[in-house]
């Protein structure tokens, strides 16, 4: 979570973070929103790649949130 949190906090200026738990708030004034939902995605699935945990994937969770689950894997016989 740390290393997640220091990624964005590298790659996103005028951001405060905050990690509470699980979760990483991202606290920014409204009128100046520097970054897109999109935006957001693509970075949290770079960090992903960059560490390696290609078994997980991001999806959107509640509004204006993501969630990072783990892939279901699928075992042909």
């Amino acid at each position: 979570m740390k290393e997640l949190a220091d990624f964005l906090e590298e790659k996103l200026e005028g951001v405060e973070i905050d990690m509470t738990g699980n979760e990483i708030l991202l606290n920014y004034n409204e009128e100046e929103k520097l970054f897109s939902r999109s935006y957001l995605r693509t970075l949290l699935r770079k960090f992903l790649h960059k560490a390696e945990l290609k078994e997980f994937r991001v999806i959107a969770g509640r509004e204006n949130a993501f969630v990072i689950k783990e892939r279901k894997i699928v075992i042909e016989e």
